[in-house]
């Protein structure tokens, strides 16, 4: 029925509504995510945690020869891609971060994006019991970083 619908608009009608529907995603998703990105990153920069984080936990970023701080990015990758993103924009605009870091996260950011909101999609949705997803994101986890690591080796 839908494609009746859509066959008798005009072209310009159908870009119009694709567009709102892109405008709507960008105002209530993506901006707001990558705003509390940049905003967590200058609070934990500012409060000495993000130097702190990276240096308790810049162990598992050494091997891939990334800066400890950059596990801020895969964190935030768990929670949104677009987060993601802006952790990553603001650790390069304080240099802590550089173009071949960038190559080697973002096969981890793609792998690991937006765990938690799927965990509430599909997995809740779905049904899967809560003593499976430690397992699940296990898997992503160690698929994200062998990913990464891989990558190390190419740039």
């Amino acid at each position: 029925m839908s494609q009746t619908s859509n066959q008798n608009k005009l072209i310009t009608d159908i870009f119009i509504d694709g567009a709102r529907k892109g405008w709507n995603i960008a105002v209530t998703n993506t901006i707001p995510n990558v705003l509390m990105a940049f905003v967590i990153i200058y609070i934990l920069n500012a409060s000495g945690l993000l130097k702190l984080i990276g240096e308790y936990l810049g162990f598992i970023m050494l091997p891939l020869g990334l800066p400890g701080e950059a596990i801020a990015v895969i964190m935030a990758a768990f929670l949104s891609w677009g987060g993601a993103a802006g952790v990553l924009v603001a650790l390069v605009q304080e240099g802590v971060l550089n173009a071949q870091d960038i190559a080697v996260l973002l096969p981890g950011m793609a792998l690991v994006g937006s765990t938690v909101q799927y965990m509430g999609r599909i997995l809740g949705v779905l049904g899967v019991p809560g003593k499976h997803y430690l397992v699940l994101f296990g898997i992503c986890i160690i698929n994200a970083y062998l990913a990464m690591l891989l990558m190390s080796f190419f740039v």
